[in-house]
């Protein structure tokens, strides 16, 4: 068989290759039918079977007894959940090949669990990076027309994909991008800031925390926020709601927040943006499925709960049945939409869903309710308290005046969402030193960043982002 060069310069077969840029031209131009886009699925979920019971040693034990070719989409169910525990104990054991047929690898943090091997092959790398493309193509037309502006990326690089998928894809796309994540040291955010203004960088690809982080440090170093050329942020890696969103614009005056790419280490881009803000599942790479994420019953390929994917790529690391731990809403695309495929709506981590009074929040919920209307915030943090009758809510805030307005106007809306949602008493605190540990953002979880639960002692996710948050320091 002939074989292509990938962007990494590894081989892959040429007969994919070719297979797959005609159907993904096809499925984003909106040409291919529902039949079509079925049969692929079925066809790449037998092959992907066949590929992970013949080379991974863990799938060849968790899917013994399966009939391969008997399995289709429609019977997908019928199959065992693969977990991040059984990552974390399999480690390579889950890989469908050696290390010598990956193009490059990587892992994830390890800030609450052992890092697990994610490497990526030829295949992976093309398939994944082609939906991140096709977004940004779109994204990037919307906003600029014709002409490509510089794009900075503000992201971890070493043992992350971060830095050399964003590369790829500005490469492709024929931007020009500078690495500028300032939270590195060889950076920091005052060389951060005046590349971005030296360079004339409009687009920032960063975490939506990270766009809080960035005009707070501008306005230390003396920035009007309003001169500096951004004009649009493409965020990723946690959740970032509309009102997150809104915040941000208000702060960046010339700037939109799209968010790009919803995805992981493990299961790659599994959603890009589009200029609506929604964001769509990379169809041709996935099966989803939404599960309850207490009794793991499955759902069906719409509705609300905990995101199961099935990837269709055979690949050094494909995941059957993976339980992602994210909260999501998912729908089928509207008529006319950007891009394709169903709606993904992150709701946040199974694991962040938190008890507040009479109620239980999901963390988009949460700060939804807390940001509300909310112009001009540089960072908040939700403080629990238990007053030894009922739960008790502070939200501090760092706000900046001319674009907040009353604070005590600000405070008494937030109260009353917070008391109509869940019954607790809450009060609001305007501070401008907020704890390092909100801008740690995705690093560890939107959790740990964002509440601090005195009710409990805290658990392993907040003691990693307390033990990182000095590198989050504004003042670099």
């Amino acid at each position: 068989m002939t074989a292509a060069t990938s962007t990494t310069g590894v081989r892959l077969p040429a007969g994919f290759r070719a297979r797959y840029d005609d159907l993904s031209v096809r499925y984003y131009a909106g040409a291919l039918s529902e039949a079509e886009l079925r049969a692929w699925h079925d066809e790449r979920l037998r092959t992907v079977l066949k590929h992970v019971t013949t080379r991974s040693p863990f799938y060849r034990k968790h899917l013994a007894g399966i009939v391969v070719d008997a399995v289709t989409t429609s019977t997908l169910a019928a199959l065992p959940f693969t977990t991040k525990d059984d990552l974390r104990r399999e480690m390579y054991g889950v890989l469908s090949g050696p290390m010598s047929e990956a193009a490059i690898y990587y892992e994830t943090t390890g800030t609450t669990g052992a890092s697990t091997p994610c490497p990526r092959g030829p295949k992976d790398i093309l398939t994944s990076n082609r939906a991140v493309e096709q977004s940004w193509r779109r994204l990037l037309r919307h906003r600029f027309g014709d002409r490509m502006p510089v794009i900075g990326l503000m992201g971890p690089s070493e043992l992350y994909a971060f830095g050399d998928v964003f590369t790829a894809v500005a490469e492709s796309v024929g931007a020009c991008h500078v690495k500028i994540w300032p939270e590195s040291p060889r950076v920091g955010f005052r060389k951060a800031l005046r590349l971005i203004e030296e360079l004339g960088v409009e687009v920032v690809v960063c975490a939506p925390a990270l766009c809080l982080s960035l005009a707070k440090a501008a306005l230390h170093y003396g920035y009007d926020l309003r001169r500096l050329p951004i004009k649009m942020f493409l965020v990723l890696g946690e959740i970032c709601t509309p009102q997150l969103r809104a915040n941000v614009s208000s702060l960046w005056p010339d700037a939109t927040v799209y968010p790009t790419l919803y995805g992981s280490q493990e299961a790659l881009c599994i959603a890009t943006g589009a200029h609506t803000g929604e964001m769509h599942l990379a169809g041709l790479n996935y099966v989803a499925e939404v599960v309850d994420p207490r009794t793991g019953a499955s759902r069906g390929p719409f509705g609300e709960g905990e995101l199961v994917l099935t990837m269709l790529v055979d690949g050094i690391k494909p995941l059957i049945r993976y339980r992602t731990g994210d909260l999501v809403r998912v729908r089928p695309a509207r008529p006319g939409a950007p891009l394709p495929g169903p709606v993904v709506e992150v709701l946040g981590r199974a694991a962040d869903r938190i008890r507040v009074g009479a109620a239980d929040l999901q963390p988009a919920e949460l700060e939804a309710l807390v940001l509300e209307g909310v112009r001009g915030c540089l960072g908040y943090q939700i403080v629990l308290d238990h007053d030894g009758t009922q739960d008790t809510v502070t939200v501090r805030m760092d706000l900046v005046p001319e674009l907040a307005g009353d604070p005590a106007a600000i405070g008494a809306a937030i109260a009353a969402r917070l008391r109509e949602r869940t019954g607790v008493h809450a009060g609001i605190t305007v501070e401008t030193d907020l704890d390092p540990v909100t801008s740690t953002g995705s690093f560890v979880s939107w959790k740990a960043a964002r509440i601090l639960d005195n009710r409990s002692a805290p658990d392993a996710a907040v003691l990693a982002a307390r033990e990182v948050a000095h590198r989050y320091a504004i003042t670099t």
